[in-house]
């Protein structure tokens, strides 16, 4: 009997039990809606356990694929990679592609290079000049393309991030008015493009710009200048410092540090040659190398402009060679304690009276208010000192003979600021000189040079549209869940002192993660480069509005109402802030439509890396975790290589320890980040890329991943795709054990 047949039989008996004068109508229909209502749960119920079956067999099948376009393309990347469940014993010795070949032959002991002195300081001194990190304009690279498309790793980070904004400003531009940010962008990019084939000789324009400045002396056309008058303008107009540099940044030696007030900072300049550190007198010297080849590039610029260069490349050499003896290494500094020296303006006036400073600093930070009572902080106080001394002896030797040597040594400087935007007889002057003293760097091809130089001048545009392109709720959600979980790890390990745990703990639960483009300030970006005027052939012009967008972004930040660079691959701290610049959620790191293994797998793993890094520097002087962590795994590694009885060979450096730690904690962090733990119930809207999905797509992304690139990567003694043999066998995580036949007794213990 079935239950529908049951519930009419129970209806009926209790129909016949009462009297028929109990049974009115209202009873009757009583009992029928109880009927209906048996009958509908019954339907329910049966419903339920028909699509829990189907649910259960359909969780059972590999989820669709990603058809996305991102989603193909690094589909590409993926499917180069060895299957480390098909290849236990070896998949790990290629995953980085011709780079790691060696390690086939033997093991790898990690080289070792010598300690970043500038690690915590203001990154002014490692990203030196980033106007003049525009000087050097080469040839384009005939394989460029193959670099970086080599089918078995990913593009380093940089990279990828210029691939995407140059996607940006090449893609079409419609309904936007010729006004649009966009457009102006755009329009910029494509003059510094077409630069090279529609090359006009730009030394006249040059020439009626240093007009304006009083004339060039070497021409014998130039009118009597006033020394601050023109060098305020060069700093305030030109983004060029000849005598000093000028940047702004926080107080490192401040308690708290990473404070949130900027404070003017006043430092030594770049000077074009090499110098020497004479230990015994303390002092700098011109390589001596360098002399001849700096006298021939001076001479060979005053040649394009077709000026006798007489005596005055001998004075440019005189008072850039006099100028460098005060100035000194970091490290020097550093142990002199010369660094963030703090200091009122009317106090620097008296020191260093050659400089009318004032006026100087409200002519940079215009509109913004600077005072003789603001503090600002100087990194080379003897350099200034001696600075002022040596521009008012020049000063009498000017009157004395009759020419400006100052203001010729200061048009040069400015000369070379601009040379990016000269023709290419000055390019392949500057190259000259830089590959005859030794300091060429890799030619940069010119499409990428271009992407640079206008996400320099565009930089907040770029960095909102990235924002809403690319790091959407995905990136937000995998930014928090990454800190989330290390903030766990962090409370889990070893401490030596309860009060250094303490500390550590306090400042990183202080801190909040978040992306550099925030969604709740978004600016009216036409508004924003209203004034802004990009000529549509003129790349010479649109070089001089690059430097005063560069200038402007100095005033921001003076202001604490500036864009973090969009051109930033590395996380950093800003005041309560842990920052992940929004340029590392770019393909093919990451894209929005990834299936969250690959998200958590790639870009995860390597920014809980960046974050333990930067939020644990000095691990393991604080915690006996990441040592024992980091010989336990280096064990599995050698058993792996050598077989057992020989695992006690050698033995890694604490550089070798703290990275080995690092890289396998970047590893479980982002396994168990909490959104990618939800991935594991093989939802419905679970995806696959390459025929792989859930763990064995998060792991094959990592092991992908793992060939990133970065200043620690050095001290990682063997491929960090084995670190997945170690998780495999220190959880059960994996779709099945990663055994290896022809080493698998003696197995070390567990991490």
């Amino acid at each position: 009997m079935d239950q529908n047949s049951s519930v009419v039989e129970v209806t009926f008996q209790l129909s016949q039990e009462q009297p028929e004068t109990e049974q009115p109508k209202s009873l009757v229909k009583r009992l029928w809606l109880k009927f209906l209502l048996v009958l509908f749960v019954s339907a329910l119920i049966g419903t339920l356990i028909c699509l829990g079956f189907y649910s259960q067999r359909k969780t059972s099948e590999a989820p669709v694929p990603c058809t996305s376009p991102a989603c193909l393309k690094v589909a590409e990347h993926l499917s180069a990679i060895m299957d480390p469940f098909s290849r236990p014993c070896d998949y790990f010795l290629f995953t980085c592609g011709a780079e790691s070949v060696s390690l086939s032959r033997g093991r790898q002991r990690g080289r070792v290079i010598s300690n970043n002195l500038t690690a915590g300081l203001d990154r002014r001194w490692t990203d030196r000049g980033k106007a003049g990190g525009g000087r050097r304009v080469n040839k384009e690279a005939e394989n460029e393309s193959h670099r970086d498309k080599t089918a078995d790793r990913l593009p380093d980070r940089r990279t990828a991030l210029l691939h995407t904004i140059k996607e940006i400003l090449e893609s079409p531009v419609r309904n936007v008015s010729m006004k649009s940010v966009k457009e102006k962008a755009q329009r910029f990019y494509n003059t510094c493009r077409d630069f090279k084939n529609k090359e006009s000789l730009n030394s006249e324009n040059f020439l009626a710009l240093i007009q304006k400045l009083g004339g060039w002396v070497v021409s014998r056309r130039s009118t009597p200048t006033d020394f601050n008058e023109t060098l305020t303008l060069l700093m305030s107009k030109y983004n060029t410092f000849p005598f000093f540099s000028v940047y702004v940044g926080p107080d490192r030696r401040e308690l708290h540090g990473n404070g949130s007030q900027n404070y003017i900072q006043i430092d030594q300049p770049d000077f074009p040659t090499p110098t020497d550190w004479n230990s015994n007198t303390n002092r700098s010297i011109i390589n001596p190398q360098s002399l001849r080849p700096f006298y021939s590039f001076c001479k060979q610029l005053l040649d394009l402009f077709n000026v006798p260069f007489s005596q005055h490349c001998g004075l440019y050499m005189s008072l850039c060679s006099t100028l460098v003896t005060a100035t000194s290494p970091l490290t020097y500094r550093l142990s002199q304690k010369l660094l963030y020296h703090r200091i009122t303006i009317q106090k620097l006036q008296l020191l260093a009276p050659a400089i009318d400073w004032l006026k100087s600093l409200q002519a940079i930070f215009h509109p913004y208010s600077v005072s003789q009572s603001d503090f600002v902080l100087l990194h080379n106080l003897p350099y200034i000192v001696h600075l002022s001394h040596t521009i008012s002896d020049w000063k009498i030797k000017h009157e004395t003979m009759g020419s400006d040597s100052l203001h010729m040594y200061m048009i040069l400087t400015l000369l070379q600021t601009l040379i990016p935007a000269m023709d290419s007889r000055f390019t392949q002057t500057l190259r000259n000189f830089s590959t005859a003293i030794g300091s060429r760097e890799e030619d940069v091809p010119h499409w990428r040079h271009c992407v640079q130089q206008t996400a320099e001048c565009f930089e907040t545009f770029l960095g909102q549209v990235i924002k809403e392109q690319y790091a959407r709720e995905e990136a937000e959600e995998m930014m928090h869940d990454i800190y989330t979980v290390l903030k766990s790890k962090v409370v889990n390990l070893s401490w030596r002192e309860e009060k250094t745990r303490d500390l550590v703990l306090n400042k990183i639960n202080s801190l909040n993660a978040r992306l550099s483009v925030n969604t709740e300030d978004q600016l009216d970006l036409n508004e924003h480069y209203a004034e802004v005027i990009i000529n549509e052939k003129d790349y010479f012009s649109n070089y001089l509005q690059l430097l005063v967008l560069q200038q402007k972004r100095m005033c921001d930040l003076f202001s604490g109402t500036a864009q973090h660079d969009v051109l930033l691959i590395s996380p950093f701290l800003s005041g309560n802030d842990v920052i992940i610049p929004v340029g590392l959620f770019v393909s093919p790191l990451f894209h929005p439509t990834y299936p969250r293994a690959v998200r958590y797998g790639m870009l995860g793993s390597i920014i809980a890396k960046d974050l333990l890094h930067l939020l644990l520097p000095n691990i393991l002087s604080q915690s006996e975790s990441p040592r024992l962590e980091s010989e336990c795994v280096w064990l599995q590694y050698l058993h792996r290589r050598e077989g057992p009885g020989r695992s006690e060979s050698s033995s890694l450096s604490q550089s070798q320890q703290k990275e080995v730690w690092v890289q396998y904690s970047a590893l479980e962090i982002a396994l168990q980040a909490n959104a990618y733990n939800k991935a594991f119930q093989r939802q419905s809207t679970d995806t696959s890329v390459s025929g792989l999905f859930h763990i064995h797509l998060f792991l094959t992304s990592f092991i992908q991943a793992s060939c990133d690139s970065g200043p620690n990567r050095a001290f990682m003694p063997f491929e960090p795709s084995f670190l997945v043999t170690v998780l495999c066998r220190n959880s059960n995580f994996c779709p099945k054990l990663m055994t290896c036949d022809n080493k698998s007794q003696g197995n070390p213990q567990l991490c």
